[in-house]
């Protein structure tokens, strides 16, 4: 029922004696008494042969060797989706080997199949694993091969070689999906005991012109796409919106990105309080090999109302057109841990508050209130009694009482930006840019917000 259509399995020997003799792909038959299957398991009755589902890598840790069975470190499992548990030992965001027309309006989405697994023999003291795979579907076909070597966290390099057969409107490149429930900002639109609840909480962006932009995950309750361009990184975000979809879309537009990826950043367990410890998931960070040229990285939101499914997704989608008969190279790395893999002197945003405008006993109707924190950086050294200033630039709508304070938690280089959001009429989303400056100096990363009025 989940795993409908078998994987053929290889492993590639190469003769002993002439190590410049031709490699030979040997097929790894199928054989239920492979797996330990209990006496009265539906497994039991699989025909014979019913054929592999995919494939887990496993380790020992601690140096105890009988626990590797339960110690998955990577699996490859449906569909082309893979994922890894990252440097603290779980499971959470998962990546694909292609995107085709996810979250289209008048196309249905295809999930193409990794159909052939090829495990290269490890060289002697190498901790990299090897693996090629074919990739299969109706409007294109694929060949990868994925480099894994198990680190602090894992590091995996993708080379992938693409033929399409057919045209396709949404071509997504490198694509991660993850699940965005609700954290603080959003809670009073859910009903559930716990503060926080989700995999990632948001997308990082380090730009073709180097900025670097962090735009929180939000779960939206109304219908959108919307539109950023790089090119005017500190100023209006260009916009689209187009109503009547069932999902959110945002593009934001670059060429030949430095990098970009879905990041859980809250990593305190008193933010979750949940025994699936959401503060241990990993992050999954794309760094392209080889230039990307012209494109968008998009971003896809969908509605949810339960943890089970994941309901956020982002690629990298080309400018040119995706057209039948071309064919398509390309080269990343993946970083599965906890943490971006490349530090910055930029201060990075740490939190989003939202809540009333005005202030205690004088509350304005129509205002809302944001609180922005951001840790870290250049914030370390700020001469004493010298505020970072806040540069914000909404879409619509008026900004006030715009201020920024050292903020109270007793940790140095902690500071927030507090505003005020007005005069914004209808239920159009409101687009807000934030960073700290102080002189020319630019202070922090871009905080981009998506704001729902209603």
């Amino acid at each position: 029922k989940f795993f409908p259509f078998p994987v053929k399995m290889y492993r590639l020997d190469q003769p002993m004696e002439n190590e410049h003799a031709r490699t030979e792909a040997r097929e790894i038959l199928f054989d239920k008494h492979l797996f330990d299957m209990p006496e009265h398991s539906p497994a039991q009755e699989l025909s014979h042969p019913a054929g592999f589902a995919g494939f887990r890598i496993q380790e020992s840790r601690n140096g105890s060797g009988p626990d590797w069975r339960s110690n998955d470190w990577a699996a490859f499992l449906g569909a082309s989706y893979f994922r890894t548990i990252g440097d603290e030992y779980q499971y959470g965001i998962s990546a694909r080997g292609v995107s085709v027309n996810t979250a289209t309006q008048d196309q249905k989405e295809e999930f193409p199949l990794f159909t052939h697994f090829y495990f290269a023999p490890p060289q002697p003291g190498s901790r990299e694993v090897s693996v090629y795979a074919l990739l299969d579907g109706p409007s294109l076909s694929g060949a990868y091969h994925f480099t894994l070597t198990r680190n602090k966290g894992v590091l995996m390099d993708v080379q992938a070689e693409l033929f399409l057969r057919r045209d396709i409107d949404q071509f997504g490149l490198a694509p991660m999906t993850s699940m965005y429930w609700f954290a603080d900002k959003d809670k009073t639109f859910q009903e559930d005991w716990r503060p926080q609840v989700h995999d990632s909480d948001g997308l990082s962006l380090w730009t073709g012109t180097n900025e670097h932009i962090w735009r929180p995950l939000i779960n939206p309750y109304s219908i959108k796409t919307s539109h950023f361009s790089d090119k005017n990184p500190k100023g209006s975000p260009q916009q689209e919106f187009e109503w009547g979809l069932p999902f959110e879309v945002s593009h934001f537009s670059d060429e030949n990105p430095k990098g970009f990826g879905l990041i859980q950043r809250e990593r305190h367990f008193d933010q979750y309080l949940d025994a699936v410890h959401y503060e241990r998931r990993p992050s999954l960070w794309i760094e392209p090999l080889n230039p990307w040229g012209k494109g968008t990285v998009r971003l896809v939101e969908l509605h949810t109302t339960e943890e089970l499914y994941d309901n956020v997704v982002a690629m990298w989608v080309p400018a040119a057109p995706a057209r039948a008969g071309s064919q398509h190279s390309l080269r990343y790395r993946l970083y599965w841990q906890a943490d971006e893999p490349f530090a910055t002197s930029l201060a990075r945003c740490v939190g989003t508050g939202i809540g009333r405008g005005g202030e205690p006993a004088h509350r304005v109707p129509g205002t809302h209130k944001f609180e922005v924190v951001f840790q870290g950086g250049e914030l370390f050294h700020l001469p004493a009694g010298n505020s970072p200033e806040a540069v914000i630039t909404p879409s619509r709508g008026r900004i006030l009482n715009a201020a920024t304070e050292p903020v109270p938690n007793d940790q140095p280089g902690s500071w927030r930006a507090l505003f005020d959001l007005t005069e914004v009429e209808g239920n159009d989303p409101v687009d807000i840019r934030l960073y700290l400056k102080r002189g020319n100096d630019t202070l922090s990363e871009t905080w981009l917000y998506h704001y729902l009025p209603t």
